[in-house]
């Protein structure tokens, strides 16, 4: 399986494969129609707090980052590992998130974890 990464905002392509929403949160102001969004996988996101924490209180990149691969090691192991099983199936998965950071996200993290 081939795991992508992009902005949920970008238009969707034929070659996206299979369309993940990684985000917690709908993404503001964005239709359904639009998004084109296979799969809306909120349980692998981070947690409320650490997301609040990372975007709006200040935290580091390096605190978010372990923070989140604890959450995914922990409680939302078992909704990693559903993910994971449920991907299985397709060539090409698109994870889809709406944060502006290409390079300090949380899907770039997922990504990691689902290939692990």
């Amino acid at each position: 399986m081939e795991l992508r990464i992009k902005r949920v905002y970008d238009d969707p392509a034929p070659d996206d494969g299979f369309r993940v929403l990684v985000d917690r949160l709908w993404p503001r102001g964005l239709s359904k129609e639009r998004a084109a969004v296979d799969l809306w996988a909120k349980d692998v996101a981070p947690s409320t707090e650490l997301r609040r924490a990372f975007h709006h209180d200040g935290m580091s990149w390096p605190d978010f980052e372990a923070a989140y691969r604890a959450e995914l090691a922990g409680t939302t192991r078992p909704a990693l590992d559903a993910l994971r099983a449920g991907l299985a199936p397709h060539a090409v998965v698109t994870l889809l998130h709406a944060v502006h950071d290409d390079g300090h996200n949380h899907a770039l993290l997922l990504k990691a974890a689902l290939l692990g």
